[in-house]
């Protein structure tokens, strides 16, 4: 559907310049004067400013979006007045156009979820499902509620994250910069001068020199090749599912790494599934949707044999349970939701307790990982200057007076 880019003007003579999405001219005309403008002049839109615009939006813009048509609709405003609202209030670019079209589509009689839902870049599959269930169910705004706590969540995780671990990126840098300066420009310049000694150069020396000369002479291989594993291993699980499966199995068992990755995915997929399970999604579908969220395929898994075996009738603490792959704290707090029949509250309590100890764990990170890579380095450094000034010293000490 082609974007116009129109001037319009209202009653009094104050002119409009915006634009809006429709399918012709005179669609543009009909809906601007419901909205009592009178059409002056408009152009469609050139493709390069829709490409150049064409980027998502940022979470920030989804939470906003979120929380301001939730405060409207609660306060009683209709649907198609708070995103007109919403659209006049924002600045040019993708959230912007995405509103308007979403407004288009609600005029042709679509509902919201399904307006949403031509927008999947924007708005994910369990937004989208839980905008209808709060449709169906009348309760819109307080499903729109608990869609913010979850997007505000989800967000302060990933924020929490990236401030804990920029220190360690940044002095990890620094380190393979460093490295990389000395073994490519330094040490190859010292080669001569340690050949001229005529002493027996000792293994780590060898070692060193060797390792030098050929990142001096492939540096170009030896980074790109790095770069070109990493890319066709992502390529490779992208393409084939048993691939991404070993890898993501690899990385749920690695040292340390591989509980921070399952303590983040169970403290999401709770808190996720609680949500929808309260805003009146069944188990079943909760659980199929949740299981798209934690970006690891053997977890996925893990969950679609737990839902399979619901579907047939086994309860679900113990379907969970039959899985084994889910620690025993998630196995305890689903059955006392069962028994209690508050399964939102037991979840909510393994996303709280999950979430503290990540965001625990993480910091506790910061405070060791420090003094590691300071001993890296200084390691690294210490092994360069033996392997560089150990045979100068052994012939200095050969020189008699």
């Amino acid at each position: 559907m082609p974007i116009y880019l129109y001037k319009a003007m209202d009653e009094i003579g104050h002119i409009k310049r915006d634009y809006m999405e429709a399918d012709n001219v005179n669609e543009l005309e009909r809906r601007l004067k419901v909205m009592k403008y009178d059409l002056v002049q408009c152009k469609e839109r050139v493709p390069k400013i829709k490409v150049f615009l064409n980027k998502r939006p940022s979470r920030h813009e989804i939470i906003n979006f979120t929380f301001q048509i939730q405060q409207l609709i609660n306060s009683g405003v209709p649907i198609l007045d708070s995103l007109y609202d919403l659209k006049d209030g924002l600045n040019q670019g993708t959230m912007k156009e995405a509103i308007s079209s979403i407004i288009v589509a609600i005029e042709n009689g679509k509902t919201l979820s399904q307006a949403l839902s031509q927008h999947s870049e924007i708005f994910d599959t369990v937004y989208v499902a839980l905008v209808r269930v709060g449709e169906e169910s009348g309760n819109l705004s307080e499903v729109l509620k608990d869609i913010t706590k979850i997007l505000q969540w989800h967000d302060e995780l990933i924020e929490h994250t990236k401030k804990i671990m920029l220190y360690p990126v940044i002095v990890s840098s620094v380190v393979i910069l460093v490295v990389s300066f000395l073994m490519i420009f330094l040490v190859p310049q010292l080669l001569p001068f340690i050949e001229s000694l005529g002493n027996e150069i000792p293994m780590h020396t060898r070692v060193l020199l060797t390792i030098s000369s050929l990142m001096a002479s492939y540096w170009y291989a030896v980074f790109g090749l790095s770069i070109l594993f990493v890319i066709g291993i992502k390529k490779l699980s992208n393409k084939n599912a048993s691939i991404r499966l070993m890898i993501d199995k690899f990385k749920l068992n690695m040292y340390f790494i591989g509980p921070l990755i399952l303590k983040t995915s169970l403290a999401r997929f709770s808190y996720f599934f609680a949500m929808m399970y309260r805003s009146g999604l069944n188990v079943l579908d909760a659980l199929k949707l949740s299981e798209k969220l934690l970006n690891n395929l053997a977890l996925e898994k893990s969950i679609m044999e737990a839902r399979l075996k619901i579907a047939d009738g086994e309860i679900i603490s113990e379907s969970f349970k039959s899985v084994g792959l889910f620690p025993q704290l998630v196995i305890r707090m689903l059955k006392l939701g069962e028994h209690t029949g508050s399964l939102d509250d037991a979840l909510m309590n393994v996303s709280y307790f999950y979430n503290r100890e990540l965001k625990e764990t993480i910091e506790k990170l910061e405070e060791v990982i420090t003094p590691i890579l300071t001993i890296v380095m200084g390691g690294i450094m210490l092994w360069i200057m033996s392997a560089v000034l150990g045979p100068i010293y052994n012939s200095l000490s050969n020189i008699r007076l």
